[in-house]
């Protein structure tokens, strides 16, 4: 009997050399290699000297300039199409909306077996042009599946071809025992990153964009920054925000209190550094940051986004309106309040939620049921 021939899609070379939450690699490790034969592809970018490469069987980089994978991207089309054909794979699974959008266009002319579209966050099909190519495309062997339950309600009500049969959800995941195996203690963690080793440390990690409102969560430290003079907070992240931050912290006479760490390699391994984790974002499609910082066992604050409600309920956490410095400011303080032996124990909550609700193995099981089915 063949093997079942997978294809995994994405847009930029994003391997990580830990892949405890790098979830396109998760899931191809619940495809047995004895049934299935995997592929990775990238449709820009590719590893450096001592990058790491995908586990799959083997990996293939395009290496699509920017340019050609704009507007039309009739060469960028040409070429995927081409290999599709040669490779004759009976799975794609395509990772956010620029691999989505082009094998939309590609599947009709392939015999793909199933085609199998994962969507990360909000957004992605609210232009009206993006849900007419959408409903025009859709094919009987198309699944969407979104990260969380509040993704899957999005797609399911653009009325673009999405129902209940052929669109559904499976929530991200953490393996979880190597992610407290990789964790550095807290000592150690504030060594590494230049943090005060006796500071309460209130934790944030993300991409400096807007729409991660670290903003509001600097000005609701302010608030508070006077009245608990042991306290800090320090981002984990890069982006283009980093300057109009730096500017908002001098504004309020925060530095040295208010650290950008910047970015950092598997920042998983710091996450003990912290005394509070929060995650104000204005929107998230599920938010690994926050599972991640639930990992580390600390309490957390989170915008009460559809996605991150669940979790932050679930682990007897605060959860706050997106983008209230007010509601925010308040939360902080109550961890704040806390004695750090209540802190801890707060955390063990959340530490027991998430190890009971979002391990790896169910991840992995429900992608392998969704891939194997119809072969």
């Amino acid at each position: 009997m063949s093997k079942i021939k997978v294809l995994q899609l994405h847009p930029d070379y994003n391997i990580r050399k830990m892949d405890i939450s790098d979830l396109g690699e998760q899931l191809f490790k619940a495809l047995p290699a004895e049934r299935f034969e995997t592929v990775t592809a990238f449709l820009s970018g590719k590893p450096g000297q001592g990058q790491p490469e995908s586990i799959a069987h083997r990996s293939v980089y395009f290496g699509f300039s920017a340019a050609e994978l704009k507007g039309l991207r009739i060469k960028a089309l040409w070429l995927l199409y081409k290999f599709l054909k040669e490779e004759r794979f009976d799975v794609v699974i395509c990772n956010r909306y620029k691999p989505v959008n082009m094998m939309l266009t590609l599947a009709r002319f392939l015999k793909i077996t199933k085609c199998i579209a994962i969507v990360h966050g909000f957004g992605d099909y609210d232009r009206r042009y993006r849900k007419k190519q959408l409903a025009r495309n859709l094919t009987e062997n198309w699944v969407f599946v979104g990260v969380s339950a509040a993704v899957r309600e999005y797609l399911i009500a653009l009325r673009a071809g999405l129902t209940d049969k052929n669109t559904s959800y499976i929530t991200n995941a953490i393996d979880l025992a190597a992610a407290r195996d990789l964790m550095l203690d807290k000592a150690s963690a504030r060594a590494a990153l230049g943090l005060s080793p006796d500071a309460v440390l209130i934790g944030a990690m993300g991409r400096l964009v807007p729409l991660k409102a670290h903003d509001c969560l600097i000005n609701a430290f302010s608030g508070l920054a006077h009245e608990f003079p042991r306290s800090q907070l320090a981002i984990l992240g890069e982006g283009r925000e980093r300057e109009r931050l730096e500017q908002l912290i001098a504004e309020l006479g925060l530095e040295g209190r208010v650290q950008l760490v910047g970015f950092k390699e598997d920042a998983l391994q710091y996450l003990k550094a912290f005394d509070v984790w929060t995650m104000p974002s204005l929107r998230e499609g599920l938010g690994l940051a926050l599972l991640e910082g639930m990992c580390a066992g600390l309490p957390v604050i989170a915008s009460s986004v559809p996605a991150m409600l669940p979790l932050v309920q679930g682990a007897e956490g605060i959860a706050v309106t997106p983008g209230s410095v007010e509601e925010l400011t308040a939360a902080l303080r109550k961890y704040l309040e806390m004695t750090d032996e209540e802190r801890k124990q707060a955390g063990s909550k959340v530490l027991d939620y998430v190890l009971n609700n979002h391990g790896i193995d169910e991840f992995r099981e429900k992608y392998l049921q969704l891939i194997s089915t119809g072969f």
